[in-house]
């Protein structure tokens, strides 16, 4: 294969996805840079690179999950990257969190999601890499490339490879259809959709089923999965409608609250995530339906392209 020129490149992690970042850098064959995080008393912290970044491609790997002390360490470190000479920074950010503010949907709220956007570009960084973004528009709040990846490259042959017979796609709410659709046009199979209503955030008050699903395997897909109040609602909606089994596919397992312990209770036979937020052992041996596919080896990938400055289409499966 032909590479273009090559760019000296660093990898660094922060210290919600220490862990993520070294599979990914293990997976690129490099060694994961090193970072110290100095902490003061009142809880106030500051990163520092610990090895030369001048004229470097730095990619710096932090999701940015609750709490929020996680983006502002991902900005303390860009800010530093730059200030240290780097060539250009990029910031790999498996999970984007604010990513749910991306409108205002009632008056004198926020766009959170913007304005995450418009620190990171303050910081200084030259091109953001993510996974699966709560809304595919949030790549427009950027006036840097964005590299949107999908966990539909990883999922997909993780179905094929299952060999469901009677198999349909299915959507938790209608947020999901397009991604449902995605999925059930690339395999070939019939999409249900779960329609739902709520009065407040995160309690869902009555849900409906769209679509045929007695006698099929189905399979629900999500970009996330926090409460897990929908997907479990939705998937015991499918087992009344006489489904023969109940799976489903989320990228991010924000898995927050009684979430794990809902998922063991619930009808699904399992939920299959990715490591985008990392998962404590014990939430994983609490919920032994919960299955995690890791994401390392499709970041590095995608790091080596932007460093050879090729294409990365190839990793745009589906939406």
């Amino acid at each position: 294969m032909d590479h273009g020129p090559l760019d000296s490149a660093k990898i660094f992690g922060g210290t919600a996805t220490h862990e993520l970042a070294e599979r990914i850098a293990l997976a690129g064959g490099q060694q994961l840079g090193q970072v110290a995080v100095s902490r003061f008393s009142d809880g106030e912290f500051q990163p520092s690179f610990e090895e030369t970044v001048r004229g470097s491609v730095v990619f710096i790997v932090q999701s940015t999950m609750p709490p929020s002390d996680n983006l502002f360490e991902l900005l303390l470190m860009v800010d530093a990257a730059r200030r240290a000479s780097a060539k250009r920074i990029v910031a790999v950010i498996p999970y984007f969190g604010f990513a749910r503010q991306d409108r205002k949907d009632k008056p004198r709220v926020s766009i959170g999601a913007k304005l995450v956007a418009n620190m990171l570009t303050a910081a200084g960084v030259d091109r953001i890499m993510t996974m699966d973004l709560h809304a595919d528009q949030i790549q427009g709040f950027f006036e840097v490339p964005v590299d949107h990846l999908f966990a539909s490259s990883i999922f997909l042959p993780h179905i094929q490879a299952m060999h469901l017979p009677d198999l349909v796609m299915a959507a938790p709410d209608t947020g999901g259809t397009k991604r449902a659709n995605a999925y059930a046009k690339h395999l070939g199979v019939d999409m249900a959709i779960c329609y739902k209503q709520r009065k407040v955030a995160n309690k869902v008050e009555s849900m409906t089923v769209i679509g045929d699903v007695a006698g099929k395997n189905v399979i629900l897909v999500d970009d996330m999965v926090d409460t897990a109040g929908t997907l479990t609602k939705a998937a015991g909606m499918m087992m009344e409608q006489g489904a023969k089994s109940v799976r489903a596919m989320c990228t991010h397992a924000v898995l927050s609250g009684d979430a794990c312990q809902r998922i063991q209770d619930s009808s699904l036979l399992e939920l299959i995530v990715t490591d985008t937020i990392p998962a404590p052992p014990e939430k994983l041996q609490a919920a032994p339906k919960i299955k995690q596919l890791s994401v390392a080896r499709l970041f590095a990938d995608v790091i080596q392209r932007v460093r050879h400055h090729e294409s990365i289409s190839s990793h745009f499966i589906i939406a």
